[in-house]
């Protein structure tokens, strides 16, 4: 199936913005998700958290594995009414949803100023992108978006995202997928960790890594 499945790309200014976002925070700072420094799990414009490659089942939280809102312990059942002739209409249950949202964790991110996969980032893919969308019977959309850390001009790191994001492509293509796949650089505009300056040169950029990725982004319906 994984052959079958389309692949494109995301960034937020292509992605619809319609999207409601809700701030998830991390259970720890351990956490198997990417997080800024307040704790606050890093979520797409589509709503999807981004999960480091350590990610498991076991790692779920709630508002990106689970429920935004806990159920209610004692729910308080509602007044009995009288049965009326009035017809209703059937009501659908809405479609199992198999979207997902995968990141590179900082030892998977590219070297400085490289567009080259990495062999973890590598891993990474062979991995979890196969086996995540057999699970598919349907996909609306796969969107791949390159980032940089925040050295060097926008314009410079927008090209590199946009090369990033077409090294990922052309591995997943070298994988068996035939379908077109589209790519979107998002330069420096999106960072999940941050660094001081004083660091010095060669530990900043050691510091900047998280920020040297791509995210790959699944939107479908379950089988």
């Amino acid at each position: 199936m994984f052959k079958k499945l389309a692949l494109g790309l995301v960034i937020g200014a292509s992605a619809t913005a319609a999207y409601a976002q809700t701030e998830v925070h991390a259970d720890s700072k351990a956490s198997a998700y990417m997080q800024d420094e307040r704790g606050i799990v890093t979520r797409s414009a589509f709503g999807l958290c981004w999960r480091t490659g350590y990610w498991t089942a076991a790692d779920g939280i709630a508002g990106c594995d689970g429920e935004l809102v806990p159920p209610i312990a004692k729910p308080i059942a509602p007044d009995i009414v009288a049965p009326t002739a009035v017809a209703t209409a059937p009501v659908f249950a809405a479609p199992k949803r198999c979207d997902f949202a995968v990141s590179f964790a900082s030892d998977q991110s590219f070297a400085f100023n490289k567009a080259v996969i990495t062999e973890a980032a590598k891993k990474l893919i062979r991995n979890e992108i196969p086996g995540k969308l057999s699970a598919c019977s349907k996909v609306e959309m796969v969107m791949i978006t390159g980032h940089t850390d925040r050295l060097g001009s926008q314009q410079y790191n927008q090209r590199l995202s946009q090369k990033r994001a077409n090294a990922v492509a052309a591995f997943l293509k070298s994988q068996g997928v035939s379908a077109p796949i589209e790519t979107l650089g998002a330069g420096k505009t999106q960072p999940v960790k941050a660094c001081d300056d004083a660091l010095g040169r060669s530990k900043l950029i050691k510091c900047l890594a998280p920020n040297r990725r791509v995210v790959i982004e699944v939107r479908g319906i379950s089988q």
